[in-house]
């Protein structure tokens, strides 16, 4: 039996001391195949579909080194009846954390102060406006682990928040000290936005060029989920116009950026390498995890990670 490491940041000899004699781990050539292949370690940029999933017979479990998982085909799985498995709380405070930095960051024109300043200026004003915390209606989308962890960050500070997610009662939102909301009532209201929604084919696009518009003018975006929760496109257009007073990303469209397509630059636009989630110790957990879920898989047992769908 074999298990296959898409993903290369993987410790090859780390998931061999904890799969033990389970099965032979070996780093996985494209395309991924075999009658003998009985786990797949992959991670968020190794899509795992209908196809890879048929050279594979034998498969048992995918396991993904990362709290989402739109990067594989449950329905397929699930038909085939191999497991999937993510690490769904291992970066919580991380996320929170950086989702709340930038937010602080656009907030009071930290990094484009920076900006003007190393660009040889001196001026208080050359961010913009600067707001204040307190006051500021903060619209937390996707009230999920890592949205509820920075809706307690904002809610300290002073910030009003409020809560889109319609998969958590309003009951629920409100026992946090959130108002609970729809996606229309906070684009009228809010003025900052931060995205944590998980990426399905009903969020894929939920703020483009319309939503932006409805928006207060000069207001901010935050996205350290997944870029394509938004049109990318669009919220530049909207950061030209100053629609969008600034925005910060953890994500974009195409990773890592390349001449064929560059990072974007805006004065107002803040962009961070798909870091929000590391830590030293948050990153041995995201590798360790996965590969426990294939011995678990291995040995029998329902992996404690799978996905409950």
């Amino acid at each position: 039996m074999r298990i296959l490491v898409v993903d290369p940041a993987y410790s090859l000899e780390d998931v061999r001391d904890i799969i033990g004699g389970a099965g032979e781990v070996a780093a996985a050539a494209t395309p991924w195949e075999g009658d003998d292949v009985v786990g797949l370690l992959t991670g968020p940029d190794f899509p795992v579909g209908e196809e890879e999933l048929a050279r594979l017979p034998a498969l048992k479990i995918v396991a993904t080194c990362s709290v989402g998982y739109d990067h594989v085909d449950l329905d397929a799985a699930a038909e085939r009846g191999v497991w999937v498995c993510n690490v769904p709380d291992y970066c919580v405070e991380e996320m929170a954390d950086s989702s709340f930095a930038l937010l602080l960051a656009l907030l009071r024109g930290v990094v484009a102060l920076d900006r003007s300043v190393r660009a040889g200026a001196w001026d208080h004003t050359a961010a913009g406006p600067l707001h204040t915390l307190s006051g500021t209606k903060l619209a937390v989308i996707g009230f999920g682990r890592i949205g509820r962890a920075l809706a307690t960050r904002a809610l300290a500070v002073g910030l009003e928040v409020w809560a889109v997610d319609p998969h958590v009662p309003a009951e629920e939102v409100a026992a946090k000290g959130v108002r609970p909301a729809t996606l229309d009532e906070a684009l009228e209201a809010c003025t900052a936005f931060s995205l944590h929604s998980l990426l399905t084919p009903e969020t894929r696009g939920l703020i483009g060029a319309g939503e932006l518009a409805r928006m207060p003018r000069g207001s901010f975006l935050v996205d350290t989920a997944r870029a394509a929760l938004v049109d990318f496109e669009a919220v530049l257009a909207a950061l030209d116009s100053g629609q969008l007073a600034g925005a910060a990303f953890d994500v974009l469209p195409v990773e890592p950026p390349g001449p064929d397509a560059p990072a974007p630059e805006r004065s107002t636009l803040i962009v961070n390498p798909h870091a929000a989630w590391y830590s030293p110790a948050t990153e041995h957990e995201a590798y360790r995890r996965p590969a426990v879920a294939v011995r678990e898989a291995l040995e029998g047992r329902r992996p404690k990670d799978a996905l409950l769908l």
